[in-house]
């Protein structure tokens, strides 16, 4: 059984950790650019995510002109034990949109309905949420009254109306956590340890798979048109 805690600032700092080890060990499922775990360059990208997830917990305060959101699902025998969490990011111009910025539930904590809980708590409170998904995960989230709307890169944009909202949603500018000095070393470290021409192959291999999941973006909007 689990139970599910709305927090309005900043989490304490050991649910902080779980969060940061839950998206650390799952970052390809949440990365916009999906990258696998056997990618020479994982480590980099866990440490990115992880840390543009951890600059929104941050703006849970209002102090970085971002608005967010977050619902945390707990283990109702052990309410201090991490299940999963959801990040939205509510328009800054409308009252009745949010978009769903990160949804993650432990692997052993999975088919018991918590991601379900998870979304339907901002279903329930905003008239309109959006995500992107890829493509692969479409059939859960239309599951779970999702509409397919549009191909946007390697994902598919989806909404709970059907209709793109054109809201006004903050979100970070990822591009300089990227150009940081810590990512910096982790790349510096990287390239020492698996050699020039392995972290050129290893960039080959996470664009040919964005192309890839590009694909099966626009053809998973396609489908769905036909069909519709």
């Amino acid at each position: 059984m689990f139970i599910l805690s709305r927090l309005d600032g900043m989490p304490p700092e050991s649910f902080q950790s779980q969060i940061r080890q839950l998206v650390i060990d799952h970052v390809g499922e949440v990365s916009s650019v999906a990258i696998a775990p056997s990618n020479t360059l994982y480590p980099l990208y866990q440490y990115g995510v992880g840390l543009e997830v951890h600059q929104y917990l941050e703006a849970l305060d209002g102090t970085r002109g971002l608005q967010a959101r977050l619902t945390l699902a707990l283990d109702a025998e052990a309410p201090d034990r991490l299940l999963g969490f959801a990040l939205g990011l509510p328009a800054a111009d409308r009252d009745d949109t949010c978009a769903l910025a990160f949804l993650i539930v432990l692997p052993e904590a999975r088919r018991q309905g918590i991601a379900r809980a998870l979304l339907g708590e901002l279903q329930a409170d905003y008239a309109c949420v959006e995500l992107a998904a890829f493509a692969h995960q479409v059939p859960w989230f239309e599951a779970m009254g999702m509409q397919v709307v549009a191909a946007s890169g390697p994902q598919v944009l989806m909404t709970s109306t059907g209709r793109v909202s054109e809201a006004l949603i903050g979100r970070l500018d990822i591009a300089p956590l990227y150009q940081t000095t810590e990512v910096g070393q982790i790349h510096a470290y990287l390239l020492n340890q698996n050699g020039e021409e392995a972290m050129i192959e290893a960039e080959r291999q996470r664009d040919e798979r964005l192309d890839q999941l590009t694909l099966e973006a626009a053809q998973c909007v396609e489908g769905r048109r036909r069909v519709h």
